[in-house]
C-alpha cells in the first residue's frame, strides 16, 4: 500500500510539474494543441496522399484557399462571442461579390462611359463593396440590437435575400467577366504574388513584428507587476517563431516556380490581405474597448449594460464589422475566379461557422480568439485539401466536415463542464469516425 501511494504521489508531482512549466510559461494550451493537430493532419494526408500533400505547390494553393474563410472567421468569433450567429455571410459575400463585377463591367463602362480598364475601376469597386457590406451588416445588426428579433432569425432571412438579389441581379445565372486586371490579382496567381525579393522582406518584416510583439507584451506586464515569463522562454519562442516564418517563405512562397515564368511565386496577394486583416482583428479584440466590450458582453449581458456599456451599439458594430469583412473576402473569391458567379459564396457560412468552432469560440459566449479562427480555416482547408488528394466523393467530405464539427464542440463543452476525459472521449471517437468515412469514401 506505502509504495502504490507512493508511486500515486509522484505521478500527481509529475503532473503538478507539467502544469507549473505550462502556467509559468503561459502558453495557451488550445492554441499549441490546434498546431499539433494541424501537424497530425497534414503528415497523415502527406502519407496516404504518397508525398503529395507536403509539397511546396499544394502548401502554397492551401495558403491562398484557406485566406477567404479564414477572413472572415475573424469576424465570426467577435459575433458568436457575443452570444449571437450570423447565417448570412455566404450569400452576402456572392452578392457584394457580384455588385462589385458589376461596377467593373456594367456600370463604370455604360453609366460613365470611362472605359473598363482604367486604374481607378478597382478602386470605385472596392470601395462600393465595402459600403454596402457595411450597410447590409448595419441593417441586420441594427435589427438584432435595437429591434430585439433574435440573431439566428434575422441573418436566416439575410441568407435567402441576399442570395435571392444575386439571382435577381445576374438575370438568372448570368456570369460576369473579364473583371479589372489590378482588380484580378487581389485573388493571388502568378500576377498576384510578391515575388522573391519582397517575399523574404515580408519574412524578415514578421520576425521583427513577433519580437517586437514579445518585448511589448514583457515590458507592458512588468509595467502593471504582474508575472512575466522566463527570459529564455520569450528568447525561445521569437526564435521559434522566426524560423517558422522563414521556413514557410523558403519552402511554400519562394520554394513554388510559377507554373508559367518558371521564377519564385512568392507570397500570394490574399495571404498579405489575411496577415493585416488578423494583425487589425487581434488588436481590436485584445486592445481596443469595443473588443473588451464583445467579450465583456459574452460574458455577462445584464452585468455589461449595468456596467455602462452600451451593449446595443456594441453589438450592431459586430454585425458591420462582419460585412466589411464579407466584403474583403468577395473581393478575393471574385478575383480568384476573374468573374462573379451567381453561386458564389454558396456553403461559406458552414465553413466559417465551422472554423471560428474549431479555433476555439464557444457558443456559450465570452471565449474566442481570432488566431485560433484563423488556425480553424487552415485545419477545415487541411481536410478538404487532403480528402480531395485522397479522391474521397464530395458527400463523404461533408460529412467528415460534420463530424470535426460536432466533435470539436463537443471537446469545447465537455472543457467547459471540467470533463477531461469526456473531452478525450469525444476527440478519440471523432477522429475514429472521420478515419472510417476516409476510407470508406475514397473512389
Amino acid at each position: 500500500m506505502t509504495a502504490t501511494h507512493s508511486d500515486s504521489a509522484q505521478s500527481a508531482d509529475k503532473r503538478r510539474d507539467w502544469r507549473s512549466v505550462l502556467t509559468a510559461t503561459e502558453i495557451d494550451t488550445r492554441l499549441a494543441g490546434m498546431v499539433a493537430a494541424l501537424a497530425v493532419i497534414w503528415v497523415a494526408f502527406h502519407i496516404l496522399s504518397g508525398g503529395d500533400f507536403l509539397t511546396s505547390r499544394n502548401l502554397w494553393n492551401l495558403s491562398v484557399q484557406s485566406t477567404s474563410i479564414a477572413i472572415m472567421a475573424t469576424g465570426m468569433v467577435l459575433i458568436i462571442v457575443s452570444r449571437n450567429i450570423d447565417l448570412s455571410v455566404g450569400s452576402l459575400l456572392g452578392l457584394l461579390g457580384y455588385v462589385m463585377a458589376m461596377v467593373q463591367t456594367r456600370w463604370i463602362p455604360d453609366t460613365f462611359d470611362l472605359g473598363f480598364g482604367r486604374w481607378y475601376t478597382w478602386i470605385v469597386a472596392l470601395i462600393v463593396g465595402i459600403a454596402l457590406g457595411a450597410a447590409l451588416g448595419a441593417v441586420q445588426g441594427a435589427v438584432v440590437a435595437y429591434g430585439g428579433v433574435p440573431a439566428f432569425i434575422v441573418t436566416l432571412g439575410g441568407f435567402l435575400v441576399w442570395r435571392g438579389l444575386i439571382f435577381r441581379m445576374g438575370e438568372q445565372g448570368q456570369t460576369l467577366s473579364p473583371l479589372d486586371d489590378t482588380f484580378s490579382r487581389l485573388g493571388g496567381g502568378p500576377s498576384g504574388s510578391l515575388g522573391e525579393w519582397r517575399s523574404w522582406i515580408l519574412g524578415i518584416i514578421g520576425c521583427a513584428g513577433v519580437s517586437f510583439s514579445i518585448y511589448l507584451a514583457r515590458r507592458r506586464r512588468r509595467r502593471y507587476d504582474l508575472g512575466v515569463r522566463p527570459f529564455a522562454v520569450d528568447v525561445g519562442l521569437a526564435v521559434f517563431g522566426c524560423i517558422i516564418i522563414l521556413a514557410g517563405i523558403a519552402f511554400v512562397a519562394v520554394g513554388y516556380e510559377s507554373p508559367i515564368s518558371g521564377d519564385p511565386t512568392g507570397v500570394a496577394y490574399p495571404v498579405v490581405i489575411l496577415i493585416l486583416v488578423t494583425i487589425g482583428m487581434v488588436y481590436i479584440a485584445r486592445r481596443r474597448r469595443f473588443g473588451r466590450y464583445v467579450f465583456a458582453i459574452g460574458g455577462n449581458p445584464e452585468a455589461a449594460e449595468l456596467g455602462g456599456i452600451n451593449t446595443r451599439k456594441t453589438l450592431m458594430m459586430t454585425f458591420v464589422l462582419m460585412g466589411i469583412l464579407c466584403a474583403i473576402s468577395a473581393a478575393i473569391q471574385t478575383a480568384r475566379l476573374d468573374a462573379a458567379v451567381t453561386n458564389l459564396g454558396v456553403q461559406n457560412e458552414l465553413d466559417v461557422i465551422s472554423a471560428a468552432v474549431i479555433g476555439g469560440t464557444s457558443f456559450a459566449g465570452g471565449i474566442g480568439t481570432i488566431t485560433g479562427a484563423v488556425l480553424g480555416a487552415v485545419i477545415m482547408q487541411s481536410l478538404r485539401s487532403g480528402m480531395v488528394l485522397l479522391r474521397i466523393d464530395s458527400p463523404s467530405q461533408d460529412i467528415v466536415v460534420g463530424v470535426v464539427l460536432v466533435s470539436a464542440v463537443a471537446v469545447d463543452a465537455a472543457l467547459r463542464l471540467g470533463k477531461r476525459r469526456l473531452a478525450g472521449i469525444s476527440l478519440t471517437v471523432g477522429l475514429v469516425l472521420a478515419a472510417l468515412i476516409v476510407q470508406t469514401g475514397r473512389q
